[in-house]
C-alpha cells in the first residue's frame, strides 16, 4: 500500500492506495472519527461497491446510512444537494456524522459540497471508484456543484479526513470513463513532471490495459504532486493551485456550453490541453515538438479531441465566468517547458478565438 500524506496542519490527511483490499477502509477510517454515524453518498453505477464498503464500516462499528443516485453530471446541482440535506436530517446526522463518498468525481464534489455545510460542516471520507476521481478530485478539498452559467460556479474548500484508493475498482469502469481519467494525469505530467509525461508515453498500452503496477505509479505519483501543490496553496491565494488546472479554462466552457454531460470531464479537459498547447506554441512559450508530443499522446490514449459545433461567442462568455479570470480578463494556465507551467493574465479574447475557431474547423 502505498501512503501519501497531505501535510496540512490540523487538517492533515492520509490518501491509501491499495489494490483489492476493500476490507481495510474500516480500519483506516474507524481512527479518524469518534463519530457512530457514516452516511454513504454513490451512484446506481457503483452501487455493488458502496455496499460493500457499507458493510466494512458497519462491521468497523458505524451506524451506516446510504443514499444511492442517478449517475450523471446532472447530480451536481442544488435540487440534489437539497434531496440529500432532507435526507441527512431524517436521518439525524450529527455533526460527528461521516459523509462517505463513494463514487466518481460527480459524487465525490456533490457529497463534499453537502459535508460542507450541513451543520456547518461534516467530516468528509472519500472512496473514488473513477480513475478521474483517484488522481484528482478526491484530493485537495475543492467541492462544490455546478451552475447553469458555469461549472463548479458554487463550493467550497473542504478537505476529507482522509481518502482510500483501492485501483480493483476501475476492473468494472467503462473504457470510456477510465481514458476521460487519464487526462488528468497528462495535465500532471505537462505542467508538474517531465518524467511522469516520459512514463505515459513509453506505458500507454499497458495503462490502457490497466496493468495494476502501472495503474499504482502513475495513481500515487499523481497524489504526491497534487498534495504537494496543495500543501503551498491550499485555497488558490498564491496563484500556484492554479496550474492544477491546466486545460480547464477551455473544457469547462466547452463543458457548460455543450451541455453537462454531453463530454465527460476528461474528454473536454483533453480537448482544453489540446487548446492550451496551441495557445502555447502560438505565444512562443513551447516548441511545436512539446506541443506535438501532448496531442500524440492523448491520440495514444483515445483523447484526440476537438470542440465540437458550438458558438464561439458562447465559450468566450463562459471563459469570462472562470474563477480564475479577473474583472472579467481571462487568463489561462500555459506550460513554458514540459513539467513546467504557470498562470498567463494577458491573453487576448482574439487570441482565445482564434484558438476555438481552429479547433471548430480542425485548422492547425
Amino acid at each position: 500500500m502505498y501512503c501519501i500524506r497531505v501535510n496540512l496542519g490540523d487538517r492533515s490527511y492520509d490518501i491509501a492506495v491499495t489494490n483489492n483490499d476493500v476490507v481495510g477502509v474500516g480500519a483506516f477510517a474507524r481512527p479518524l472519527t469518534p463519530g457512530k454515524k457514516a452516511f454513504v453518498v454513490t451512484d446506481e453505477h457503483v452501487k455493488p461497491h458502496a455496499e460493500r464498503v457499507a458493510q466494512v464500516l458497519n462491521s468497523a462499528g458505524f451506524e451506516v446510512g446510504q443514499q444511492v443516485l442517478p449517475s450523471g453530471e446532472v447530480q451536481k446541482c442544488l435540487t440534489t444537494a437539497s434531496s440529500l440535506y432532507d435526507c441527512l436530517a431524517d436521518w439525524n446526522a450529527d455533526r460527528k456524522t461521516l459523509i462517505v463518498a463513494v463514487g466518481g468525481g460527480v459524487i465525490g464534489d456533490l457529497a463534499g459540497f453537502v459535508a460542507a455545510n450541513y451543520n456547518r460542516g461534516l467530516p468528509l471520507f472519500m472512496v473514488p471508484t473513477t480513475l478521474l476521481a483517484m488522481v484528482d478530485s478526491s484530493v485537495g478539498g475543492k467541492v462544490g456543484i455546478n451552475h447553469p452559467k458555469a461549472k463548479n460556479l458554487i463550493g467550497a474548500f473542504h478537505q476529507p479526513i482522509g481518502v482510500w484508493i483501492d485501483i480493483a475498482f476501475l476492473a468494472t469502469l467503462p473504457d470510456r470513463e477510465f481514458r476521460s481519467g487519464l487526462a488528468e494525469v497528462v495535465k500532471y505530467g505537462v505542467c508538474l513532471d517531465a518524467d511522469l509525461f516520459a512514463f505515459l508515453e513509453a506505458n500507454a498500452q499497458n495503462v490502457l490495459r490497466r496493468e495494476p503496477g502501472s495503474l499504482q505509479h502513475i495513481i500515487a505519483r499523481s497524489c504526491e504532486l497534487k498534495a504537494a501543490i496543495v500543501e503551498q496553496d491550499e485555497r488558490e491565494e498564491t496563484g500556484l493551485r492554479a496550474v492544477l488546472n491546466y486545460g480547464h479554462t477551455f473544457g469547462h466552457a466547452f463543458e457548460t456550453v455543450g451541455g453537462y454531460g454531453a463530454w465527460l470531464h476528461g474528454e473536454a479537459v483533453a480537448a482544453g490541453i489540446i487548446c492550451a498547447a496551441r495557445l502555447a506554441e502560438k505565444r512562443g512559450l513551447i516548441s511545436g515538438d512539446i506541443a506535438r508530443r501532448q496531442l500524440r499522446l492523448l491520440d495514444q490514449l483515445g483523447l484526440l479531441l476537438r470542440p465540437l459545433d458550438w458558438n464561439v461567442d458562447e465559450l468566450l462568455a463562459s471563459m469570462r465566468r472562470d474563477k480564475k479570470a479577473l474583472a472579467g480578463r481571462l487568463r489561462f494556465v500555459l506550460p513554458y517547458r514540459l513539467g513546467a507551467a504557470g498562470l498567463v493574465d494577458d491573453v487576448s479574447e482574439a487570441e482565445v478565438r482564434v484558438i476555438l475557431q481552429e479547433g471548430l474547423t480542425g485548422g492547425s
